[in-house]
């Protein structure tokens, strides 16, 4: 986006490789065999950078003998390679990356994001390099350019040479990126954007020198410093964007404990790493721990929260024989169960994986100014090349064709292609869409809206069906007491829901406020509590357990029943209510031509009550995470481009598999990470009014990048015929620029009330 648009032709490596010392260098020693039982690596691949980089490496590899699977997370750089055993080598495919241009070590997360990082560092030095000579030379520009003709020869040499030498080891050091970039490139006999930079780069300031040591009168130690720092503004806000589109699998995995305290042979307890267990292990849970693996209860009753797995608000009773998922919550009692899987291959593994799946299909996406700029670099090297050789050679040709024309020579035909090179150099087009970005992400976070990857709007842009999550997303996520009881009664039963760490006994004692807990209390758990009272039983939980004689009552409320000696028993029932905003926000989608759905985890009966209350005809309950995933393969296989808001962790492989995506700021950390946008506050309309943010600024950025087009069209004919010097097309290069840069900023001010 920032950076100037990488095509299909080659994208920059330029990272060096791990030193040789470093293991990761050696990736035969991390090859393992996976579930097919075909053998695969995960390397980490410096430099890919677009959905180009994705096409040429999977295909590159894909097309290596014995190779089944090839997949690329742009987001990480993970790079995950399966083959046939035996066919091939670990070796081989980093080979391939090599003659590809790109380095590659095993994947290593820390190593990843230390990586990102001291990119980050790196550019905001290039950046402040180049802004500072830019400055400081324009104070000895200025004097020569309002001088002209009347300064002394003397006076502008000296001039020259002092810009001379704050330009040239500036604009050296600030360039690397271009140059590493180019240089990958040309080793693979490919070419990217960041080959005519580099070109222009280098001839400009030989051209300067030699103008310089010949006491000439134009220098453009000036324009080449202004054109690196116009362009390193938009490779860096680019390089912050993608450092936000944090991967969320890497949040999923560690929802998983760590630890765990596995039961030996003798009984006894021991501590250990969750890697370490293996199948058949016998796990201790006490209450309030985390899964750590998926297993089986064979020992105790208790109760377990799911769900983050699956979305349904109510915990699930656990007794032996009941399956135990990864990083579900044991709420009451001690239980015993034991593993039927390992770390890698639990169920909240498996999301990992199908989040990393969604993020590489998402990666694929063509960015405006990427497809913009396929023909840019052919075009703009032919005209370079071709401005070169009319003015060189074309006198010659037209005198003998019985012409005059004056010979120009070397010199003159030199500075009108590089003249050429600067006026097309791809700053405009580099700045016409992360300008817009920038603008629209700054107003966006004003209201409450935290865009997070870099072609999250423009993919927004095109959504034309909203799928909601329920629970924690239309809904508040928190259980709330909707029925008309007596004080008394209330604060009897809040004496009893004290001792729970049940949701509906918590949201019990919210409604009746401070009080005392009764002691002597017994919980069943799955079943409820109770106690003695004055000599009478009270009771409280399921219908079953506290008024086995009630008439059961159907109407998609979550319940508890409170019976106390021999009066009749009281419902408690509860809802989960809708965010106060939900109905106004789904008709404002529906006035925009965006059709609405709702795909849930939780029971039918409470999806479908809740649908009806948002005005949402389209619903789905008890839809597990792999559900939602195939729901929205589905509408993307029908042409649809879904937009899917969840907040659990049961949602965070469908917002990964979405065309775009957005989550809550109450979400899990998981579910905001595998999101291109997080809403902030207890509202939804601000996503509405980041879909008609979005659309206003894919039109802002179209109409940067036909300004650009038709100013390259207009400029670069000019350049090539001999009218512009390189200093005139350096400033008409800026001048572009801040065209599209104040285009942009209309974004600040224009649709204030579009979600009215």
């Amino acid at each position: 986006m920032g950076e100037p648009a990488l095509s299909e032709a080659g994208c920059p490596s330029g990272l060096a490789p791990p030193p040789e010392n470093d293991n990761r260098a050696n990736p035969a020693a991390f090859v393992r065999t996976d579930k097919q039982g075909r053998e695969s690596i995960e390397l980490m691949v410096q430099g890919a950078k677009c959905a180009g980089c994705i096409k040429k490496i999977e295909g590159g590899l894909l097309a290596m003998p014995g190779v089944e699977d090839a997949r690329l997370n742009l987001s990480t750089g993970r790079l995950s390679v399966a083959w046939t055993p035996g066919v091939l080598r670990a070796g081989q495919v980093t080979e391939t990356l090599a003659k590809l241009g790109y380095n590659a070590a095993a994947f290593d997360p820390e190593a990843a994001k230390q990586q990102t990082d001291e990119e980050g560092r790196k550019l905001l030095r290039y950046l402040a390099v180049s802004g500072f000579a830019a400055m400081n030379i324009m104070m000895f520009s200025v004097p020569v350019w309002s001088g002209h003709g009347e300064m002394g020869e003397g006076t502008r040499t000296l001039l020259h040479w002092v810009s001379a030498i704050i330009a040239i080891p500036a604009a050296l050091y600030a360039a690397q990126p271009f140059f590493k970039s180019a240089l990958s490139a040309l080793r693979v006999r490919r070419a990217n954007m960041d080959v005519p930079i580099s070109l222009a780069v280098f001839l400009t300031l030989g051209i300067s020198v030699a103008e310089t040591l010949q006491q000439g009168e134009h220098a453009y130690f000036d324009g080449i410093t202004m054109l690196l720092f116009f362009l390193l503004i938009g490779r860096y806000l680019d390089h912050r964007l993608r450092e936000r589109a944090r991967t969320a699998a890497r949040d999923l995995l560690a929802l998983q404990a760590v630890t765990a305290s596995r039961i030996d042979a003798n009984g006894h307890v021991k501590s250990v790493a969750a890697r370490e267990i293996a199948i058949g292990d016998r796990l201790q849970l006490a209450a309030g721990d985390r899964a750590p693996v998926d297993g089986v209860i064979e020992d105790g009753v208790s109760e377990i929260d799911c769900s983050m797995l699956t979305g349904e608000t109510l915990p699930q009773a656990a007794r032996a024989g009941v399956r135990v998922h990864a990083g579900a919550i044991n709420l009451t009692q001690r239980v015993v169960m034991r593993a039927i899987a390992r770390v890698q291959d639990s169920a909240v593994a498996e999301l990992a994986r199908l989040i990393e799946t969604g993020e590489q299909s998402r990666a694929k996406f063509v960015r405006l100014a990427d497809k913009a700029a396929q023909m840019y670099v052919p075009v703009v090297h032919s005209l370079a090349a071709l401005t070169f050789l009319g003015w060189f050679f074309g006198p010659a040709l037209l005198r003998m064709a019985g012409l005059e024309f004056v010979d120009v020579g070397f010199r003159v035909a030199l500075m009108n292609a590089v003249a050429v090179l600067i006026i097309t150099c791809p700053c405009a087009l580099g700045l016409a869409v992360p300008a817009v970005q920038v603008v629209a992400t700054g107003r966006l976070f004003k209201r409450g809206v935290l865009v997070k990857s870099g072609d999250a709007l423009e993919r927004l842009a095109h959504v034309d069906v909203v799928v909601f999550d329920k629970t924690g997303t239309l809904t508040l996520g928190k259980p709330r007491l909707i029925s008309l009881v007596d004080v008394d009664t209330l604060q009897a039963a809040a004496a009893l829901a004290r001792t729970s760490r049940h949701p509906l006994s918590r949201a019990l004692v919210e409604a009746a406020g401070p009080g005392v807990a009764i002691k002597g209390v017994r919980e069943l758990p799955g079943e409820g509590i109770e106690a003695e009272i004055d000599g009478a039983r009270v009771r409280l939980g399921r219908r079953a357990f506290a008024a086995p004689n009630a008439q059961d009552v159907a109407d998609g409320s979550a319940e508890l029943w409170f019976a106390r000696g021999d009066a009749a028993p009281t419902r408690f029932a509860f809802t989960d209510a809708l965010r106060a905003d939900a109905a106004e926000t789904i008709v404002a989608l529906k006035k925009r031509g965006i059709s609405v759905e709702m795909i849930s985890g939780d029971r039918p009966i409470a999806a479908e009550t809740a649908a009806w209350a948002a005005g949402i005809e389209t619903w789905v309950g008890g839809a597990a995470p792999g559900d939602k995933v195939a729901r929205l393969r589905t509408l993307r296989a029908q042409g649809k481009k879904p937009l899917m808001v969840g907040d659990g962790l049961n949602d965070a492989a469908a917002l990964a598999a979405a065309y775009a995506s957005a989550s809550p700021g109450t979400a899990l950390e998981a579910s905001q990470a595998a999101s291109d946008i997080v809403i902030q506050g207890a509202g939804l309309l601000p996503l509405v009014e980041a879909i008609d943010v979005a659309n206003a600024a894919r039109r802002r950025a179209i109409e940067n990048l036909q300004f650009s087009a038709i100013y390259n069209l207009v400029a670069a004919p000019m350049a090539a015929l001999g009218f512009l010097t390189p200093l005139v097309a350096a400033l008409a290069m800026s001048g572009s620029s801040l065209v599209v840069t104040l285009n942009a900023l209309r974004l600040q001010w224009e649709g204030r009330s579009w979600t009215s």
